[in-house]
């Protein structure tokens, strides 16, 4: 008879690198961080390319992307809250975290609308304007797929599903992949609105 090991004793969840939730949340983050470094390579290489930058354009407004850059910085300390309190399990300030994380996620989104105006070229005026509304596009696609997630483990946590702790972890993961979309804004903010004014 073969002797078998008690393992009642193990979590049944984890968190960071322990968890397979967030090996997999940082797999997505690589892909889409590859592809961000694409669409900027090739906007760096048509501006080498070009005698004036922005191509038959004016420059950018500032305006719109400073806001929405502030407006993400302003997130990350609830974030890293928000991700702290996941990890002690505490319900009550998880809940409430989420409900400021899906507002903190619904300004950028509302200012990101006037973005696409500002940056004062049509996607299709020519490949300067295609690449600027696809570095935009991508980002927004971001933001949305993290409020999405955000707004979906809100009402998990609202409900009897709060005291799984595995949910726990989901909202761990997401304060994870929202630092992603932050610190990805900030290189391409100064790319759209910045690299112009210099070049």
């Amino acid at each position: 008879m073969r002797a078998v090991r008690d393992l009642s004793g193990l979590p049944r969840h984890a968190f960071g690198p322990a968890a397979t939730t967030w090996w997999g949340t940082l797999g997505f983050m690589t892909l889409e961080g590859v592809g961000f470094l694409l669409v900027a390579g090739a906007y760096l290489y048509l501006m080498t390319l070009a005698q004036k930058w922005p191509l038959n354009a004016p420059q950018p407004d500032l305006l719109p992307g400073t806001v929405v850059a502030l407006l993400l910085l302003v997130s990350l300390p609830l974030n890293h809250l928000l991700s702290r309190w996941a990890k002690q399990e505490d319900p009550m300030r998880v809940r409430w975290g989420l409900v400021g994380m899906s507002l903190l996620g619904i300004l950028p989104l509302v200012v990101r609308c006037f973005e696409f105006t500002a940056v004062n070229v049509r996607w299709d005026s020519n490949a300067y304007g295609s690449l600027v509304w696809f570095l935009l596009g991508l980002h927004t696609a971001h933001l949305l797929t993290d409020l999405g997630d955000t707004l979906v483990l809100t009402v998990l946590m609202f409900t009897r599903h709060s005291t799984n702790g595995r949910r726990f972890g989901d909202v761990s993961d997401n304060a994870f992949y929202w630092d992603f979309v932050v610190l990805t804004w900030l290189p391409l903010y100064a790319l759209i609105y910045w690299v112009p004014r210099l070049a």
